[in-house]
């Protein structure tokens, strides 16, 4: 009975009554909390698992975890890629629903994911698009199943709540990469080859513009050192708005002496600042030992309001670490989309713009 109900009540009692709820409540809240830190902690401290490289012949599996494609011919183009690649395609049940603005409803996008895992023609999960979705789909995902049965599963933008979340989750090596629907060109396809097929250790660096080619100097693809010097640690990251999006759940990696890439597209900067400002205040960058801004494109400033440039936002909060990092690499929402590894250990050299993986990621 609530206690608006009751007649002439004693407000002594009344009082503890309350008190006792509260008491009880507020036990029960803290606990909670604590569990869920627990299996966060012990998500993003799983031993690290290389999926089986890839193959001629090997079965992919095109997934749509984010935002739906409407067009056959988008598929149908996919599809191409695929076996020009030398690998076979396979669809996944619900590839082509929607739902609203998603590709279908969050459990059958996370069943399709885990049919995927669990079938031995798959050896390779790919996504056709990112746009958005995969958080959501995140509490549906087996992850017994997948760190049972270790594949090779790739993507960025929005895929980069999925490829963290298993990575966290599972300790398998994901991998930050093209979806189908890029454009598969002469270096994104090498790179995707380098590491997927042959398990080579591969080098980044950006790389000379054509119509660099025959100038003095380099005028497109620069980098800016924010704090010069070398480090090696776990490579994350992905797009920053994911990764902001992720910390303080259970499927945010571990950071501790991690290296951070993000990169983001269509954000205004104080939206830039508002997502570095959340990964400071969470803990996350005092935790780093190396940092990486690739490319934010389209991201300018509010045309209403004073802003500052996107490198002095970068600088503002990355400088004070002291820690090996800079802005300006060629990752994100551009040409090519090179095949990053995500629990990798690799080592940087911010005077460069050097990232070199020291094992393979695939065995």
């Amino acid at each position: 009975m609530s206690l608006f109900h009751q007649h002439q009540p004693q407000p002594n009692l009344t009082l503890k009554r309350l008190n006792r709820r509260q008491f009880l409540t507020t036990c029960t809240a803290t606990l909670a909390g604590l569990i869920a830190l627990s299996k966060q902690v012990k998500a993003s401290n799983q031993p690290m698992i290389r999926p089986p490289k890839l193959y001629p012949g090997a079965g992919v599996g095109l997934i749509s975890p984010a935002s739906a494609v409407f067009l056959q011919e988008d598929l149908n183009i996919v599809v191409d890629a695929v076996k020009a690649l030398g690998l076979v395609p396979y669809l996944a049940p619900h590839l082509m629903d929607r739902y609203g603005y998603l590709a279908g409803k969050d459990q059958d996008r996370a069943a399709d994911v885990n049919q995927f895992f669990a079938d031995p023609n798959i050896k390779m999960l790919m996504p056709l698009r990112g746009g958005w979705g995969c958080s959501r789909m995140l509490p549906y995902l087996d992850y017994n199943l997948i760190r049972k049965n270790p594949k090779i599963i790739i993507g960025f933008s929005d895929i980069t709540a999925l490829i963290l979340a298993i990575y966290a989750k599972t300790g398998l090596v994901t991998f930050h990469g093209p979806n189908g629907l890029t454009s598969w060109r002469k270096d994104q396809t090498q790179s995707f080859r380098e590491v997927l097929f042959l398990g080579e250790k591969a080098t980044y660096q950006n790389q000379l513009a054509p119509e660099d080619s025959d100038r003095l100097m380099q005028v497109k693809n620069r980098i800016q050192i924010i704090t010069p010097g070398k480090t090696r640690g776990k490579l994350i990251g992905g797009n920053l708005t994911l990764v902001s999006n992720l910390v303080g759940t259970p499927y945010f990696p571990d950071a501790q002496g991690a290296i951070l890439f993000v990169e983001d597209v269509g954000e205004e900067i104080y939206r830039i600042d508002r997502l570095l400002t959340h990964l400071k205040l969470a803990g996350v960058l005092d935790q780093l030992s190396g940092f990486i801004f690739g490319q934010c494109i389209n991201c300018d400033p509010d045309r209403y309001y004073g802003s500052l440039t996107l490198e002095e936002v970068v600088r503002d909060h990355i400088q004070p670490l002291n820690i090996p990092a800079w802005y300006g690499a060629t990752i994100g929402h551009l040409e090519p989309v090179l095949t990053f590894p995500i629990g990798i250990e690799v080592e940087i050299d911010a005077n460069t713009g050097t990232i070199r993986m020291l094992e393979p990621a695939v065995i």
